[in-house]
Formats: structure tokens, C-alpha cells, sequence
């Protein structure tokens, strides 16, 4: 599972912001398929999108979500909406929060990062994924 990867460091070795650690480390963990140049497209989420909005690592699990579960477009069906709201939910719920600023400023550590951060969305995507994962076997 991705939070497996996430807990014992993957991506700090190569310097992975946020939402490219969620983006690279699903990429392993699901199986995601996506070649070099596809996982450069979480690169400007980072760090609530270089401006401390939406944190990262939400933004990159949103990409995860996107490429599981929608077939060709968004507009399809209802589906890519309702666990994009459920995963805020989920997340503001745990956290307190889903921006940077007050995530960073309440979990952020020197040594740590943003790990925790990082974490938490992972142990979100894991629980979302593994269930929309059984409910289509």
C-alpha cells in the first residue's frame, strides 16, 4: 500500500515534494503505469500549489483517483466527484484542515516535513482505493 511506501521514506531520498510523493509512490504501490514524463505532472502542486492552498498531497492523491477510477473524462459519471468530496471529507476530518498554511504550520516539523501530512493522505487514498478496488472484482 502506498502508505507502506510513504512511512518508510520514499521520495526523500530524491527530493519529491508533496504531491510527487503521492503521484511516484502510487505509481509503485497501484501499479499506476505511468512513465517519467506523466509523473512530472504533479511537480506544480507541490507546497499547495507553490502558493500554500490546496496542500500537495491532496492535490496528487486527486490525480491517483482520477486515473483508477475515470474512464475517459470526468463528465462520465458521478463517480471521480463523489470521492474527490468523500477524500476532503475524510481528510479535514482527520487533519483539521486541507490547505498548507495551518497543515503546515500545525504539523510541520523540521525534521519530519510534511511527512505526517503526507501520511495521513495516503492512509486515505489506501482505505478509498482498497475498497473501490473490491467493489469492481
Amino acid at each position: 500500500m502506498l502508505s507502506e511506501l510513504i512511512k518508510n521514506g520514499f521520495g526523500e531520498q530524491e527530493g519529491l515534494n508533496c504531491a510527487e510523493k503521492m503521484l511516484h509512490g502510487a505509481n509503485v504501490a497501484y501499479k499506476l503505469g505511468l512513465d517519467k514524463e506523466a509523473l512530472k505532472l504533479a511537480s506544480a502542486f507541490g507546497g499547495g500549489m507553490g502558493i500554500e492552498d490546496k496542500c500537495g498531497a491532496l492535490t496528487g492523491a486527486l490525480m491517483v483517483l482520477g486515473k483508477l477510477f475515470v474512464k475517459e473524462k470526468a463528465h462520465e459519471s458521478d463517480r471521480i466527484g463523489r470521492l474527490t468530496r468523500e477524500f476532503f471529507k475524510e481528510y479535514g476530518k482527520e487533519m483539521g484542515y486541507i490547505d498548507c498554511t495551518p497543515l503546515k504550520k500545525e504539523y510541520r516539523t523540521e525534521e519530519e516535513k510534511c511527512n505526517n501530512v503526507i501520511l495521513k493522505a495516503a492512509q486515505i487514498l489506501d482505505r478509498i482505493v482498497e475498497r473501490e478496488t473490491n467493489i469492481c472484482k
